[in-house]
């Protein structure tokens, strides 16, 4: 499936601010509203595209994430209930005068309860059977709800938690009770990416499964390492005298100490990378790299043996 543009689609340019792309949203929703193209699959399949772009392009969270991964990483990513978590759509449909309603429970399909009212205005309208993105959510009344609370906690990750892996022990409050879980860390993971354990929320509506424990990634700064996508940032100060006659310095990763050469004549602000040295590729193969920007250190005091050096090599046009 080719990977989609959400800023195409509500025609707007990557700079938009928030108000823009509502406006945007608005006016391709009524361009494309259901009851103003029956039986017109092609309108239908637009206006799903259209409500899903406005769900991560109006989040400032799920904009980024789309933005620093791509929309190929970023459905790897997420998934269409992620999208739609947290948005509600039917506050813009109520000032559109398509009736209200919670809009993803009552065409996107999810299981949460919600009003009976169509969300265009109509009580069993032709559309409302159209968008079901989840056939689970076929089973009785889209009305009525199929499993139990969902539980959403911030799970704080240091560098090196997302850089290797593995497993983290969390302690997390469902309800009145306090458990205790084994998280599993992918490699990779990013900032304001969810890990969902599914089952692990409440059991709180009788004869229904217990709902999903979402886990929101919050990674903590870090003292040498600035992260952007897969590629890691840090800086290195070397001496004037390193810079002028090269030298091979010791440089830090995520793995440990590497040898880099600094070539002869290296100027301040310099940038040298480190291939495969960044971090994970989240859910896939290989690394990002290790970008260093050399800063020439500049002595503050110099003895006098120093000091008549640097004279004589003034005087040599150096």
């Amino acid at each position: 499936m080719a990977a989609k543009d959400y800023y195409k689609i509500l025609g707007v340019s990557k700079s938009a601010g928030g108000s823009e792309i509502k406006k945007a949203f608005r006016n391709m929703a009524m361009k494309y509203h259901p009851d103003r193209h029956k039986g017109d699959k092609r309108a239908e399949e637009k206006f799903k595209e259209i409500n899903e772009a406005y769900a991560v392009l109006s989040d400032p969270k799920k904009r980024k994430q789309y933005d620093m991964f791509g929309a190929e990483g970023f459905h790897q990513r997420f998934s269409q209930e992620d999208i739609f978590r947290n948005i509600d759509l039917g506050n813009i449909f109520k000032e559109m005068d398509f009736g209200g309603g919670d809009i993803f429970n009552q065409f996107f399909g999810s299981g949460r309860q919600s009003s009976s009212r169509s969300p265009f205005g109509q009580q069993g309208s032709e559309f409302d059977s159209k968008f079901d993105f989840n056939d689970r959510f076929r089973q009785g009344s889209m009305n009525q709800p199929t499993k139990g609370t969902d539980l959403d906690y911030e799970l704080s990750l240091s560098l090196e938690e997302t850089a290797s892996g593995g497993e983290k022990q969390v302690v997390y409050r469902a309800g009145e009770e306090k458990k205790e879980i084994k998280v599993k860390i992918p490699a990779g993971i990013a900032d304001g990416q969810k890990l969902r354990l599914a089952g692990k929320g409440l059991s709180d509506i009788p004869g229904l499964p217990a709902g999903d424990l979402f886990f929101n990634i919050k990674i903590e700064n870090h003292p040498v390492f600035k992260r952007e996508g897969n590629d890691l940032f840090t800086e290195k100060a070397i001496k004037f005298s390193e810079a002028v006659l090269g030298t091979s310095i010791e440089i830090p990763t995520m793995s440990g100490n590497k040898k880099m050469k600094i070539p002869a004549g290296t100027q301040s602000n310099t940038k040298m990378r480190l291939k495969g040295q960044g971090m994970p590729v989240f859910r896939g193969k290989g690394n990002g790299d290790l970008y260093i920007k050399l800063i020439i250190s500049v002595p503050k005091k110099l003895t006098k043996a120093q000091k008549k050096l640097m004279q004589d090599m003034a005087k040599t046009g150096i």
